[in-house]
Order: C-alpha cells, then sequence, then structure tokens
C-alpha cells in the first residue's frame, strides 16, 4: 500500500448510534433495578488541580441522573494525602449504599495510584483498575474490563469491521487504554502490531494494515503522510490545547487521506461515558444486586 492522494473526505464513525446503543440498554437494567427498590449509585473521587477532570466529573454526574443513576462528586483538596484518600476510597468500597467508584485521573503526583487501588473493592471498580480486573481483561474471565477499550471495540462491532484474521495496527501500550485494548483485541482474532510514539517509522506499520487504534495523548501523532486511503483509523487519543479545545491523536488533516476514522470529540469519547454507567451496572451484577 501507498501513500493517499487527496480523496473525498473520509467516512466519520460517530460514536453517537454507539452511544444510544448503550444508552438504551442501561435504561433498560436501570429500571429493572428501580422495580426491585435500588437506585444504582456511583461515587465519583475528583482530587481538584485538574480543570478538565473537574468538568468531565460534573457531565457525567448531570448525565447520570438523566439515566436515573446516583452520581456523586467527591472532591478533595489538591493537597490531600495519600493516606486520606486510600481512607476515603476504604470507606466507599465498604459502604452496601454505594455500587460503583470511580478515581478520575491523573492524580497529583504525591499520590501513587496503586497504593490507592489497593483499597478500592473490584467489584465497585467501574474502570477497570484494579489487578483483579485488569487480569480479568488479559484472561477474559468474568470482571469489569476498562472503559475506554470497550468503546473502541464497541465501535469496530457498530460498523462491522472486520477483526478477525486481520492485523491491526496498535500505536499506545499505557495501562488504561492500549494495554486492555491489546487483549481485547486478540479475543476477536486480531493480529495485533504494538507500537508506541517512539516506534521509529510508524508510517511503514500503517501502510500495510487495514485497521490502526491510536491510543497516546500525543495532538497530531498520526499526520497524512503516514496512512494510506483503505485505512481505518479508531483514535482514543485525547489533548488539550493552550486553546482549550480537545484533540485527538490524528491530525484532522487525515480525514483526506484515509477511508474512515472517528471524530474528535463525538468518537470514542462519546462512548467511553455512556460504557462507565453500563460498567456500573457489570459492577452490580458481580455483587449480585
Amino acid at each position: 500500500m501507498s501513500t493517499a492522494a487527496p480523496t473525498t473526505q473520509a467516512a466519520l464513525l460517530s460514536g453517537v448510534p454507539v452511544a444510544e446503543s448503550i444508552r438504551t440498554s442501561v435504561l433498560k437494567q436501570v429500571r429493572a433495578y428501580h422495580a426491585k427498590g435500588v437506585t444504582p449509585t456511583m461515587v465519583t473521587v475528583l482530587v481538584q488541580g485538574d480543570a478538565a477532570s473537574a468538568v468531565y466529573a460534573r457531565q457525567k454526574a448531570r448525565m447520570g441522573k438523566r439515566l436515573g443513576i446516583e452520581v456523586e462528586v467527591l472532591e478533595l483538596d489538591a493537597s490531600a494525602t495519600q493516606d486520606q484518600l486510600s481512607d476515603l476510597v476504604r470507606r466507599l468500597s465498604q459502604s452496601p449504599d454505594i455500587h460503583g467508584i470511580m478515581l478520575e485521573l491523573p492524580l497529583p503526583e504525591h499520590i501513587q495510584l496503586s497504593v490507592i487501588l489497593e483499597q478500592l473493592d473490584p467489584r465497585k471498580d467501574v474502570d477497570g483498575l484494579t489487578d483483579v480486573n485488569r487480569m480479568a481483561n488479559i484472561t477474559g474471565d468474568p470482571g469489569v474490563y476498562p472503559a475506554t477499550p470497550l468503546a473502541c471495540l464497541a465501535l469496530i462491532d457498530h460498523y462491522d469491521i472486520e477483526v478477525k484474521g486481520r492485523e491491526v495496527v496498535l500505536i499506545g501500550c499505557g495501562k488504561t487504554v492500549g494495554s486492555p485494548l491489546f487483549h481485547g483485541l486478540i479475543r476477536k482474532g486480531a493480529t495485533v502490531t504494538v507500537c508506541t510514539e517512539h516506534t521509529r517509522d510508524l508510517k511503514s506499520h500503517l501502510q500495510r494494515v487495514p485497521l490502526a487504534v491510536v491510543a497516546v495523548g500525543a495532538a497530531g501523532l498520526i499526520q497524512p503522510e503516514m496512512v494510506h486511503e483503505d485505512l481505518i483509523l479508531i483514535d482514543a487519543g485525547m489533548s488539550e490545547l493552550p486553546d482549550g479545545r480537545m484533540v485527538g491523536d490524528v491530525s484532522p488533516a487525515v480525514a483526506d487521506y484515509v477511508a474512515a476514522l472517528t471524530p474528535t470529540p463525538g468518537g470514542v469519547g462519546k462512548v467511553t461515558t455512556m460504557q462507565l454507567f453500563s460498567n456500573l451496572l457489570r459492577a452490580m451484577s458481580l455483587q449480585q444486586l
């Protein structure tokens, strides 16, 4: 495959219909819980200091209310200690009235996420961060899998993108997205080549495959000269520019040189938000509620 000349703009793989499908399933399950006198309840723990995280946490709370889910945002001062956060997460994990817990990331540098996760009940871990859920994602055993990788796989399924027996390039191997997504793609029968933003000649890898998923968090990492006209791109990266705009890992100019891609915003992120509520209900089923 060779670098494509500009074509008509790529098909946009919108996250809207995928999120709506998940929303329909979530509403059905929430109504069933309400009928039993149970209101699904999630707590988002936010340590102050990251403005984008604060906005996202409050957006989730508003969306949860529309779904019939109680979402409480607990804010801690930026000076909160690791022991204070650990104690809070432990108490929430032990509370029978709390069905799901989410930690807004990133945490301040003085707090080690791994220490906090030791206090988080895996059955209430709605973003699949604990070691128990990470291992379940690797083995395919029951658990709560990370939301963003599930969102990527949901987009692939919704748009009937064939991956079984085909090579897929995955750029990014972080703990929260790339690594769990690798295992998800393997379960779907894909042959996966894992690259990073430091891989020499990313172009050579992208040129030979029909599908690539990018999850680095490096704005504009993928440029037009790296792609080809039959390539499908799932962009799970997210970065905030100095002017406040949120952008993905794929340059907007790439849309004129590929077959299809997810938009940012409106693609993977939109599905991820709804997937978190689906994960809450999955967590409740593991708690046998």
